[in-house]
């Protein structure tokens, strides 16, 4: 029999108390609205166990992270994201010839660019074959390096609109596959479609409530519902303790919506002031995708990129988002920060506050809008959004001030996800 000595025992304990130190020149906790200088985050089992003033001198064991010259943050949430594909010349054929397995395997590369951006939680909204349920699971078993996600799986939509991926499909084309089908029409059906997607696994719903920029139909504002469909989906979600969002450009469609009780707006682009007083008024989130309308107008420039069907529709929409962002900011909409990424590249997600400072949010505002906001929203703070004791050690940093230089926040130079680091 062994018999441990009281030295042995000593380093046995002080090896269980070992502990990573994050010394912070910088902090930005996600709450206060001011940054805090020289503060020392402990790290331990995955969780926060302290957050203190000064750098602490390291134990026996204890790991030294030396972030001393830059800014320290916790991780952030992007709310809208596409991690199965990634928009490109070839998207209208990739539609048609990639099957599961191949999404699958791009989404593992955008699920770790995402990541290593510093978007450690993420808001899938509508995907290929349902593949971003299996990506969620294949992080989660730590099968694969990503981020959190919160999934819609499929979105749903209506006979020909946005979310109908067989628009302009040949007759020989169309697919009896159920794991392809987004459609529902009527009340009924639209019921049907929510729990689909709750037996599928799916942690919330996304609908089409108009038409889009990116489908191959002519209108990108008409409304796609009735307001008895869209009744039927947000009741049967909320049910199911699921939140719904509503892609929508057009005024009809988001007021259907609203009124129809969704959670949130996507894009949001033609709202008007009755709109927001609505959304005000209610606490509908927007979500206002900027990148993605300044990604949109970028490529319409070039005759030959988009369908002929989208590309009108990207020169009339896309410019229009940060403006209308802009207006809904100043009339008091609560705002969640949403890119939109899988139409505009996966890791550039940090380029969306450049956009929303730029309209005229406050740079820490907009910070919030990617933390503490979200992580209310999706009913996690107790777990995320912050930097505090007891939480989880999702924890990023960058170089110098970005409440000086939001720009700052597209160089990320450290990741780490429940206590393990992934970009160091």
């Amino acid at each position: 029999m062994r018999i441990l000595t009281a030295a042995v025992l000593a380093a046995c304990a002080a090896s269980a108390d070992a502990a990573t130190l994050i010394h912070a020149g910088r902090l930005i906790d996600g709450v206060a609205d001011a940054a805090r200088e020289r503060v020392t985050v402990v790290v331990d089992g995955g969780r926060i166990t302290a957050v203190e003033p000064g750098f602490r001198a390291a134990g026996a064991g204890d790991t030294v992270v030396d972030l001393t010259d830059a800014t320290v943050l916790p991780g952030l949430m992007d709310m809208h994201v596409h991690l199965t594909s990634e928009h490109s010349r070839r998207s209208e054929l990739d539609n048609m010839k990639k099957g599961e397995a191949e999404r699958a395997f791009d989404s593992v590369l955008y699920a770790e660019r995402t990541l290593l951006a510093g978007f450690t939680t993420v808001r899938n909204l509508g995907d290929q074959f349902g593949v971003s349920i299996a990506l969620k699971r294949a992080v989660e078993q730590g099968k694969v390096k990503g981020p959190r996600i919160f999934t819609s799986g499929r979105s749903i939509g209506t006979r020909g609109g946005h979310a109908d991926s067989s628009n302009s499909w040949g007759p020989f084309l169309t697919s009896d596959d159920p794991r392809l089908d987004t459609v529902c029409n009527g009340a009924d059906g639209c019921r049907e479609a929510v729990r689909k997607r709750y037996q599928d696994g799916s942690d919330s719903i996304k609908i089409t409530a108009t038409g889009g920029v990116m489908s191959i139909a002519k209108s990108g504002t008409a409304p796609q519902f009735t307001e008895e469909e869209l009744e039927a989906v947000i009741s049967t979600a909320h049910d199911y303790g699921m939140k719904v969002a509503a892609h929508a450009h057009g005024t009809e469609g988001m007021k259907r919506a609203v009124r129809a009780g969704v959670d949130s707006i996507e894009h949001g682009t033609l709202m008007d002031d009755e709109i927001m007083r609505m959304m005000k008024e209610r606490g509908t989130y927007l979500v206002p995708t900027i990148s993605a309308g300044r990604w949109v107008a970028d490529k319409a420039q070039d005759p030959t990129y988009f369908h002929p069907l989208v590309r009108p529709k990207a020169l009339e929409l896309g410019p229009v988002i940060q403006a209308t962002f802009a207006k809904a900011w100043r009339a008091g909409v609560p705002v969640m920060f949403g890119t939109d990424c899988g139409v505009c590249e996966h890791g550039s997600n940090a380029r969306e506050f450049a956009y929303m400072t730029e309209a005229g949010m406050p740079a820490m505002a907009a910070i919030k809008s990617a933390t503490m906001v979200p992580a209310r929203y999706l009913g996690i703070a107790d777990r995320l959004g912050s930097i505090e004791a007891g939480k989880l050690a999702d924890i990023i940093a960058v170089p110098g001030d970005p409440l000086a230089d939001v720009t700052a926040l597209q160089r990320v130079r450290f990741v780490m996800k429940e206590g393990v680091i992934y970009r160091r």
